[in-house]
């Protein structure tokens, strides 16, 4: 079943269950598809790892959204960001931990003789590919950094 239905159904049932949050953020990520289908000139389904860079987008800009109000004191506006950001993080592939993050990290560096910061964007390259909806690329980076230090 694609992404699509996936929202299509989970849709229904929020508006069933009258919930606002939930609806609000599965129409965010109905309209973002919508929007990468009409970009790419394809009326059919986006490839997998396009929904998964869409899905990850959405959830950061919430997020980023959610540190900002708190920053500023707006506990009551960072509350919906954050809990549109779990709704849509249920659609997500599960997340690895740092430490999952690291011990791939470090295999694609002994595996490639990478050493030194040097080889940091080969390396972010790599784990990117390899990573790709498992973890962000924050998380990647820092884990790069750590690991090639």
């Amino acid at each position: 079943m694609s992404l699509q239905n996936d929202i299509m159904d989970a849709m229904k049932t929020a508006m069933k269950a009258k919930d606002t949050v939930t609806l609000e953020a599965l129409r965010a990520v109905k309209s973002a598809i919508l929007i990468a289908q009409t970009e790419s000139g394809a009326k059919e389904e986006l490839p997998k790892e396009e929904e998964i860079k869409l899905l990850q987008k959405l959830v950061k800009q919430r997020k980023d959204s959610a540190g900002i109000y708190i920053e500023q004191g707006r506990q009551d506006l960072a509350e919906p960001e954050i809990a549109q950001a779990a709704v849509i993080e249920k659609f997500l592939p599960t997340q690895l931990n740092e430490d999952e993050v690291e011990a791939i990290v470090r295999k694609i560096v002994a595996d490639n003789n990478f050493s030194g910061m040097a080889d940091m964007g080969k390396t972010m390259g790599l784990a990117s590919k390899e990573l790709a909806g498992s973890a962000d690329g924050k998380t990647i980076s820092t884990v790069v950094k750590k690991v090639l230090s």
